[in-house]
């Protein structure tokens, strides 16, 4: 074999840097190590997988090419490594999720995944739908847990489980004793929403198609919490996912409002693969329990 897992490793942190220098300290190299093994690397096979400009790298077209094969192959090499040493094949992952899984949903399957004799870590990031398909994309994360469509020719979009918008109010809120509203009503009040981007705010402007012109918006937050204390407030009306409204929903803070029939706030939660990464035991075991605890 021409080339070493050593030379692939570097490869990929280089492909991630952008730099040699801080690839190098990625995998706790020298410099002069790193920038030695990527050499050798591409001169054994004749080839030239980064464009140089100064001291950054940008990977070109060939290495773009080879990157999701290089993964796939590292990752097979530590699942096997793992069986030889005796350690379960369910190894470490790093999962991505949107705010409301990523709060409300993906730390019960952490506990689960990680209660195992030989205790996987689980890395969480929680951003908004965008930012975890990119990093999905770039193979920084093994896995994404989104709640927003997605349409990409790079990444496996697979259904997880079913879930509801709910518009609300605080009970002092003058639509708070009102029955069903009417889309006069939803235009008329002032809305707390979730920002640009998110999946939440995609599947709200899908529901409220014809009125989105005309609706106040005093506030476009990031997180789920301050949007529920905005209410809370009576600083406005919300709309956030039934499975983050449910405690304050018992408590009382805050009420569900009932909107017209032809408002469908009705979506769908999702995983994200890259097409082209090998799909470990880990990830099927955590798609597995994802899918036994929804």
């Amino acid at each position: 074999m021409k080339y070493s897992f050593r030379q692939l490793e570097v490869f990929l942190a280089a492909a991630h840097f952008q730099n040699i220098t801080r690839a190098a300290e990625s995998l706790a190299m020298s410099q002069s190590a790193a920038s030695s093994a990527l050499k050798e690397l591409e001169n054994q096979f004749d080839i030239q997988l980064f464009d140089r400009v100064g001291k950054r790298l940008q990977l070109n077209e060939l290495g773009r090419l080879y990157r999701p094969k290089v993964e796939a192959v590292l990752a097979q090499a530590t699942e096997l490594e793992q069986a030889f040493s005796k350690h379960s094949e369910v190894g470490a992952l790093k999962v991505g999720a949107t705010l409301t899984i990523g709060n409300y949903l993906a730390v019960g399957v952490m506990a689960q995944y990680m209660n195992t004799p030989t205790q996987p870590k689980v890395s969480l990031e929680v951003a908004n739908t965008s930012t975890i398909a990119r990093r999905v994309k770039d193979f920084e994360l093994d896995i994404g847990l989104i709640e927003g469509e997605l349409q990409s020719s790079e990444l496996e979009v697979l259904p997880w489980r079913g879930d509801q918008l709910v518009v609300f109010c605080s009970p002092s809120h003058p639509l708070a004793k009102k029955g069903t509203l009417t889309d006069e009503d939803l235009r008329d009040a002032t809305w707390i929403m979730r920002e640009e981007g998110s999946g939440t705010r995609q599947s709200f402007d899908r529901g409220m198609h014809g009125l989105l012109p005309n609706l106040n918006v005093l506030l476009e937050l990031e997180h789920t919490e301050a949007i529920k204390r905005a209410v809370e407030a009576n600083l406005g009306i919300g709309c956030l996912s039934e499975v983050v409204l449910e405690d304050a929903f018992k408590r009382g803070s805050l009420v569900p409002l009932k909107t017209p029939e032809s408002r469908n706030f009705e979506r769908q939660f999702y995983f994200i693969l890259h097409k082209q990464k090998y799909r470990s035991a880990g990830i099927d075991a955590w798609i597995g329990l994802c899918r036994a605890l929804a």
